[in-house]
């Protein structure tokens, strides 16, 4: 397994994530696109599924809230939001555990 720490935006099922097409993550997602996430309170598994470009029109909707979410850092020069391989990365959501105040529940 490989392991990287990402930031990323949860709505719906799914965790949305700004990262680069060429990017080693991305290789081993296309090689296997099963995936584990893992936070202070939940860990979880999905598949991670490239939603492409982020400036892509049928992106727009999901980008506008990334870069609300993420506005503190995401034009700090790291992101190239005029490169096609700047893209979003889904992964969503197939089974996990959230634990709150002791209590564990399954998803």
């Amino acid at each position: 397994p490989y392991v990287r720490y990402v930031n990323a935006y949860y709505e719906n099922g799914a965790f949305y994530i700004i990262t680069y097409a060429l990017s080693n993550k991305m290789k081993h997602i296309k090689i296997n696109p099963v995936v584990a996430i893992a936070g202070e309170w939940f860990t979880a598994h999905g598949k991670g599924v490239s939603l492409g470009y982020f400036g892509k029109k049928e992106n727009c909707i999901i980008a506008e809230k990334l870069k609300n979410v993420f506005a503190e850092w995401i034009d700090n020069g790291h992101n190239n939001f005029d490169d096609e391989n700047t893209i979003i990365l889904c992964v969503e959501l197939t089974d996990g555990l959230l634990l709150s105040h002791g209590t564990r529940f399954e998803f």
